[in-house]
């Protein structure tokens, strides 16, 4: 038999918990972690924003991560809520990230604009309730659709911006999922609905005859997942970004055709098909990423937001016509890590920060990915995606 010494006793990290969102507190945990692991902190240490603005985005608060941000633009759209010329933020590492979008963005500016379009909204929570039998489900089912006002008062008396406008229901077994579809303003709206879902719930399990037991979530709402259904019937913002491109400024801007661009969307289209993916595009994750990081949203998010469905068609005048549909986009326009000082600037440099802004960012986001879209494609296409990686791309000898 082999004996063990007792296990070494467990450093935690310092906290003050009178005040732990202060400088003396961040500076007492880079202090700590240095007489831990001999690592200075000079840079993470070094911050603009106070602490004290920090409670609810941030717990331990020890320094900052430094993401350089860079400006694409002007970003042409012709938008239902987003119109006119943007400048638009993208923190990001990765060289040429910003020289290509920013090129996408000049292609559509000569061609008139991206048309963008906010199709619908939803935000979801999806409990699953527990029965003896499929029977019992079944009529568990019926009778949520039959209690449905009762349902939804007590899901909006938790908040005042969210809006229940449906359930839906799956049956397997003797188990009954619901999908909880909200209308949730300029917030991403996870938390809001998962709140209000729960009052939903326990009147449900407190009115219904059987009292029956729940869980929270079921995992089909599939939260900060990419998943199918989601990409049916929308989680977050469903928003298309559509524009015509003329073969002469495709050839003159992207160095190709549209008969070739064409050509080349057939091959990636099985390519992507073959492989499962969530987006038959290039890169939608890339431009969301950037901008997602800039203006303080969820950054997790991008694992549903990415999903993308591109549509070309070869117009019979030899142009181009390539739209994106995002049917994921989750993003806000207030709360969250929304109003941080360098994020709210973001938001603000496009003049999306705060409430009824939502619907005009998720078309800059969509329009960015289209500018995105045409400009790796393009590259791939005429040669220039190596060349410009090792031009641009590398900060090492």
């Amino acid at each position: 038999m082999t004996s063990t010494s007792d296990p070494s006793p467990r450093i935690p990290v310092p906290r003050d918990r009178d005040n732990d969102y202060s400088d003396a507190a961040a500076a007492a945990r880079r202090d700590f972690l240095r007489q831990r692991t001999g690592q200075a902190l000079p840079h993470v240490g070094h911050y603009s924003l106070p602490p004290a603005s920090l409670p609810g985005n941030i717990e331990l608060f020890t320094g900052v991560a430094q993401v350089p941000i860079g400006v694409a633009g002007p970003l042409r759209i012709n938008g239902e809520h987003a119109q006119g010329d943007f400048y638009v933020p993208m923190a990001t590492t990765e060289g040429t990230l910003v020289a290509s979008y920013n090129r996408g963005m000049r292609l559509i500016a000569e061609c008139g604009g991206v048309r963008t379009t906010v199709v619908e909204q939803h935000m979801q929570r999806s409990p699953v309730f527990f029965f003896n039998d499929a029977r019992e489900s079944r009529d568990f089912g019926h009778w949520v659709e039959d209690n449905l006002d009762g349902v939804r008062a007590a899901a909006q008396s938790t908040t005042r911006f969210g809006k229940l406008m449906d359930v839906m229901q799956f049956a397997v077994g003797n188990l009954r999922y619901l999908r909880f579809n909200y209308h949730t303003g300029d917030a991403a709206g996870q938390n809001m609905a998962g709140k209000a879902t729960l009052a939903a719930c326990e009147w449900i399990r407190d009115t219904h005859p059987a009292h029956p037991r729940f869980m929270l979530s079921g995992n089909i709402d599939t939260d900060k997942k990419h998943s199918q259904l989601n990409t049916l019937l929308t989680r977050g913002r469903r928003v298309i970004a559509e524009a015509r491109f003329t073969d002469e400024a495709l050839r003159r801007i992207m160095n190709v055709s549209a008969k070739d661009l064409f050509h080349a969307r057939q091959v990636s289209m099985t390519g992507a098909f073959m492989a499962g993916s969530a987006s038959n595009g290039a890169h939608a994750a890339n431009g969301l990423t950037a901008l997602f990081i800039a203006t303080g949203q969820d950054v997790a998010n991008v694992s549903e937001s990415h999903a993308s469905l591109v549509y070309t068609q070869l117009l019979d005048n030899g142009d181009y016509y390539w739209s994106v549909t995002l049917p994921s986009l989750i993003i806000a326009t207030y709360g969250g890590g929304t109003g941080l000082a360098t994020q709210r600037e973001c938001l603000e440099l496009l003049g999306c920060y705060g409430a009824g802004k939502a619907d005009k960012f998720a078309e800059i986001c969509a329009a960015a990915v289209l500018a995105g879209e045409t400009s790796l494609s393009s590259a791939v296409i005429a040669g220039d995606w190596v060349s410009s990686h090792d031009k641009m791309g590398r900060n090492r000898p």
